[in-house]
């Protein structure tokens, strides 16, 4: 039986549109791993006030790139500078279509000369591996995928904890016998824990200093025990998997840009090589913002926030797209804090409305009209309210701006995209996306 591919999927349902608009749909969370441990409130709470532990061992589709074109191949895929590219540090990988469309954002770390591990979203890997194998590199890759694919239920290669907090470091500290290995944002540096040897990746998450060990599955019970054991004293808490969504939205990062990849008629052979039930042919589209066109979802690096990592020293696929879009960039990444008695109405029915988690498009007006579309919402207890990731026009995202959030499902397809569908609106005011000061400011210091 062949496996219907992407391409086979549009083709049935008419357009890309039809095949991903599900009025709705159910946001992801992470597989495996307890939706909560001690409560959504107060998981948020310890990343903020104390510390808390995350396991990212289970979501995260990996790929391994080696050989001797392992570089070139990623820089002419990608927009990011490879030169300095040290052994040990990671990057936000950047790859883009010819037209300068974002493909998606991965996690790029340089494990060694002709090694690297892309982790992530598994729309850039099956991007850099589908331009790997048709363009004759001399490389080769080894894929795990997230344990909701993983076949056999089999185990991760790799364990992956996060320790975020105020007291991540003193946690960190008590673990090791010492203080934290110096490390630069974004590098990773050797570290063994009673013989067991693995990494320890400076990170930080809702502008929360931390670090993300990774290392081999064998010692995965071992090192998570230990953290929960010697953070315990200092009121370590888990983090399940309803609160891990959530950080995304204050430190600014948007994990769910649809890829450009499905118009282009040069990309017709790559989406018959997708797969219909993977990540491109099954995130859904929802939200009060519909339009019969996928390219107005597409979105452009710049638009997230991602134009200090373009380079213009090397050639690689867009570069001219990018070049040419660099000074008429029409949309900008905020934060819109809702009004939290709005919210209380309308999603909570006037009454405490929970725990929110949407990815959905929802429309964002002024008395002009529309002036941009949601991208992730989510409630933040500390906040104490909802706050949403969002692409406004440039001239509109001053913080302290005043808009509205058209809170709805459009059904889709056979209902026009600008029919009045009585939705209610919830006041919002831009803040700057990442929303949290020391996530803009302090955590990137001597990056």
């Amino acid at each position: 039986m062949t496996t219907p591919s992407l391409q086979d999927g549009i083709d049935k349902a008419g357009s890309t549109i039809k095949l991903l608009w599900k009025p709705g749909a159910a946001p992801w969370t992470p597989e495996v791993v307890e939706r909560e441990y001690a409560g959504w409130r107060q998981e948020q709470a310890a990343w903020h006030e104390g510390v808390a532990l995350l396991n990212l061992s289970h979501h995260m589709y990996d790929m391994w790139i080696e050989g001797p074109d392992a570089t070139r191949l990623l820089a002419d895929h990608g927009a990011n500078n490879f030169e300095n590219f040290a052994i040990g540090q990671a990057k936000q990988y950047v790859p883009v279509t010819a037209g300068g469309d974002i493909v998606t954002d991965g996690i790029l770390a340089r494990e060694d000369e002709h090694r690297y591990l892309l982790s992530g979203v598994p729309a850039a890997q099956h991007w850099v591996q589908y331009h790997g194998e048709k363009g004759g590199y001399d490389v080769a890759f080894v894929t795990d995928p997230s344990s909701a694919f993983r076949p056999g239920g089999r185990d991760p290669k790799l364990f992956r904890y996060q320790i975020q907090g105020p007291l991540a470091a003193e946690v960190v500290e008590r673990v090791f016998g010492g203080p934290p290995p110096r490390t630069k944002f974004f590098h990773s540096t050797p570290v063994t824990l009673n013989g067991r040897s693995f990494r320890a990746l400076r990170h930080g998450m809702a502008g929360q200093a931390g670090f993300e060990f990774i290392g081999p599955w064998e010692h995965a019970a071992y090192v998570h025990e230990t953290f929960l054991e010697v953070g315990a004293p200092l009121g370590l808490v888990q983090v399940g998997a309803l609160a891990y969504t959530t950080p995304s939205v204050e430190s600014g990062w948007i994990p769910s840009p649809v890829p450009g990849i499905y118009t282009d008629p040069e990309l017709a052979e790559y989406r018959k090589q997708l797969p219909l039930f993977g990540i491109e042919g099954q995130r859904p589209l929802n939200g009060s913002y519909f339009s019969e066109d996928i390219e107005d979802y597409y979105v452009s690096p710049y638009e997230l926030g991602y134009g200090k990592m373009i380079s213009f020293n090397h050639e690689f696929l867009g570069r001219d797209a990018l070049l040419k879009a660099k000074d008429t960039v029409r949309r900008t990444k905020v934060t819109l804090l809702l009004d939290a008695d709005d919210v209380r109405d309308v999603i909570g029915d006037g009454r405490d409305p929970g725990f929110v988690l949407t990815y959905a498009r929802h429309r964002v007006e002024n008395a002009t009209g529309m002036v941009g579309t949601t991208m992730q919402s989510a409630m933040i207890d500390p906040v104490g309210s909802v706050l949403s990731l969002t692409l406004v026009d440039t001239e509109y995202a001053v913080p302290g701006t005043e808009v509205q959030v058209v809170w709805g499902e459009h059904p889709g397809p056979g209902t026009p995209p600008d029919a009045d569908l009585g939705f209610p609106r919830i006041r919002a005011t831009v803040q700057p996306a990442p929303f949290n000061q020391h996530a803009r400011t302090l955590y990137r210091q001597g990056a």
